[in-house]
C-alpha cells in the first residue's frame, strides 16, 4: 500500500510500505478515506527525529471504512464508517475506566515511561504505523473505532480523532467561570476550535496569533483577535482589567521566539540518535515565550491550560510568579474517548455551531502530502488545516 513515511528531518516521502493487516483478534482493518496533518506531526518533522526510523508511517488523524475485523471484534462489521482516536486505548483498564484513556495501562509504552500508544508517533509512543496511508490496522477496535453516519462529509467527523476533543479538553481544563474571559494563544487548528468552543459556551474569547490569515479565520467566528507582540500581555490586561480568567496555550514547544532554546533544539537534532535521545531526556528545553506570556497574562488566581505539546526535560518555569499569583496549571494529552459522546452532536448539528465547515484550507491527495508538510510548517499559501485523501 502507499503511505506517507518519515525519512529524516524535514523529509517526508510518499512510498510503498507493507500492507496493513489484522494481527490480533481485537483488530480491525480500515480503508482510509480522509487523513489530516496535525500540528504535532510537525514535531516529528522538525524535532523528534532521534526517536524515528526511516520508513515509519506517519499520521494520527484518520477515518474510513471498515474492511475486515478480527474474530473477537463484536461491535463492528465490514462497511461501517469509523473515525479513529489518535491514542490507542482499551476501554477497560483502571485508567480508561476513569476517563484517562491517554494513560491506558494496556497500551502504555513502558520502555520510555510514556502513556498510551499513539498512531504514527515515534518510538516514544509505540511506533504504531499511522493513518496517512491507504489502510490502517486499528487495535482494540471495539473501543478504538468510533462508528459514525454515512450522510455527512468526512470533515464533519474527522476532527473527532484529535483536534476537536483536544480543544474541548483544553477549554474544560481552563476552568473559565461563567461569563468569564478566555485568551487563546495560537490560532492553528486546535486554537481555532478552542476559541469557537469558548465562544459557544458564553465566554469572552480573545485569540492571539502573529499570522494574519489565522486571525481573520477566528474573526469570522466572532472572536476578538490580537497580533502576538511584545505588548500583548499589556493589551490583554487593558482589555480585561485584571487579566484573562484563563489562558489556553495552543502553541507548545516550537513557539516563535526563544532563540537560545531554538538553537539548543537544532543542535540536539544534529547529534547521533542515541546521544540525542539522552540529551532530550535529560537536558532539552522548549521555546517558552508563549508559555511565559500565558503565565504573565492570566489574572491572579486564574488557570493556564496547556494543549500545545511540551517535551523539554529541563525547561525553566517562573515558579516564583506562578506561586505568587496562585496560578492553576492543567495539561496533558487528550483523553479522546472521554469526549466522544459530548462532541458527536456538534459534528452532526446542521447549524454547525463550531464552524467545522470553515477549518480546512487545503484538501489534497495523499501523494501531495510531502509538499504539504513543508507548506503547513512554513505557513505558506494561507495554510491552516490540511486534509488528504488516499
Amino acid at each position: 500500500m502507499k503511505a506517507l513515511t518519515w525519512q529524516g528531518k524535514r523529509s517526508v516521502s510518499y512510498t510503498e510500505v507493507p500492507d496493513a493487516r489484522i494481527q490480533d483478534p481485537k483488530d480491525a482493518l480500515v480503508r482510509i478515506t480522509s487523513t489530516a496533518i496535525c500540528g504535532s506531526d510537525l514535531h516529528l518533522y522538525e524535532l523528534l527525529g532521534p526517536y524515528m526510523h526511516s520508513g515509519d508511517v506517519l499520521g494520527h488523524e484518520a477515518m474510513g471504512i471498515v474492511e475486515e475485523v478480527g474474530n473477537e471484534v463484536t461491535g463492528l462489521k465490514a462497511g461501517d464508517r469509523v473515525v479513529i482516536p489518535f491514542n490507542i486505548s482499551c476501554g477497560h483498564c483502571w485508567m480508561c475506566q476513569r476517563g484517562l484513556q491517554s494513560q491506558c495501562e494496556t497500551t502504555q509504552v513502558r520502555e520510555f515511561g510514556k502513556g498510551a500508544a499513539f498512531f504514527g508517533y515515534s518510538e516514544l509512543y509505540g511506533r504504531v504505523p499511522g493513518g496517512q496511508a491507504e489502510f490502517l490496522r486499528v487495535p482494540h477496535a471495539d473501543y478504538g473505532a468510533i462508528k459514525v453516519g454515512h450522510e455527512l462529509p468526512d470533515h464533519r467527523y474527522l476532527f473527532l480523532s484529535d483536534i476537536l476533543p483536544t480543544a474541548w479538553q483544553g477549554v474544560q481544563y481552563a476552568n473559565v467561570p461563567d461569563g468569564g474571559t478566555l485568551a487563546v494563544f495560537g490560532l492553528g487548528p486546535v486554537g481555532q476550535l478552542a476559541a469557537r468552543i469558548g465562544t459557544h459556551l458564553g465566554y469572552e474569547v480573545i485569540g492571539i496569533d502573529p499570522v494574519a490569515e489565522r486571525r481573520a479565520m477566528a474573526s469570522r467566528h466572532g472572536i476578538k483577535t490580537l497580533d502576538f507582540a511584545k505588548d500583548t500581555v499589556g493589551e490583554l490586561r487593558g482589555i480585561t482589567g485584571r487579566g484573562p480568567d484563563a489562558v489556553l496555550d495552543a502553541v507548545g514547544m516550537e513557539a516563535h521566539g526563544s532563540p537560545g532554546a531554538a538553537l539548543l533544539q537544532s543542535a540536539t537534532g544534529l547529534l547521533p540518535d542515541v546521544v540525542a535521545q539522552k540529551a532530550m531526556e535529560n537536558m532539552s528545553v522548549d521555546r517558552t515565550v508563549v508559555l511565559h506570556a500565558a503565565i504573565s497574562a492570566v489574572r491572579r488566581g486564574g488557570t493556564v491550560s496547556l494543549s500545545g505539546v511540551y517535551s523539554g526535560a529541563a525547561t525553566p518555569m517562573p515558579m516564583l510568579e506562578m506561586f505568587d499569583k496562585q496560578i492553576q496549571l492543567r495539561q496533558g494529552q487528550c483523553n479522546v474517548r472521554s469526549w466522544t459522546e459530548t462532541l458527536m452532536p456538534f459534528t452532526e448539528d446542521p447549524q454547525d455551531p463550531l464552524g467545522l465547515d470553515d477549518l480546512v484550507t487545503h484538501q489534497v491527495s495523499l501523494e501531495q502530502g510531502p509538499q504539504m508538510y513543508e507548506t503547513f510548517q512554513k505557513k505558506h499559501d494561507k495554510c491552516i488545516k490540511v486534509v488528504m485523501t488516499p
